[in-house]
């Protein structure tokens, strides 16, 4: 996992849960920008570098800074958006949603790597644990005698 992925998977499509993280952003701001997705299937476009610094102009007054770096910090630090980051043809974009230049190798690998691990970690959580051993109880010898001689009772009443 040394080396960029060399095959493009294409644009890499939003989902709702994008689209939400994307909405958070946008209330934020006094306009919506065109680099987040409006809707699911619209392409996760990654960031160009600086972009936090272009969102912060349009915050809303009665909105926080910290507010609007957690709600940046969710959506770009998913699954999807490594992914669209670590492909070959990848692009970063301004706010309006334009290609301004392309990602660096260095970028993509770490993009890739991240990417994986996350799908790892999602692989993991999903998976069953198994049921665990739960030891018969402990009983006395007193306690088994009566409840062989109870049995034994009920046996016998039938």
């Amino acid at each position: 996992m040394d080396k960029p992925w060399k095959i493009s998977r294409g644009p890499i499509a939003a989902t709702e849960l994008d689209v939400e993280k994307a909405n958070a952003i946008n209330t934020l701001l006094i306009r919506p920008v065109g680099v987040l997705p409006a809707k699911a299937g619209d392409p996760v476009l990654p960031f160009a570098v600086g972009l936090f610094n272009e969102l912060r102009p349009l915050l809303k007054p009665d909105a926080g800074v910290t507010t609007l770096r957690r709600a940046t910090a969710a959506y770009v630090h998913c699954r999807r958006y490594y992914f669209a980051s670590a492909q070959p043809d990848s692009m970063r974009h301004n706010l309006d949603g334009e290609p301004v230049e392309a990602l660096s190798e260095e970028d993509r690998l770490v993009a890739q790597k991240r990417f994986l691990s996350l799908k790892h970690s999602a692989a993991r959580a999903e998976e069953p644990e198994p049921a665990p051993v739960v030891p018969p109880p402990v009983i006395s010898k007193n306690e088994q005698i009566r409840a062989a001689l109870l049995r034994g009772r009920k046996n016998a009443v039938s």
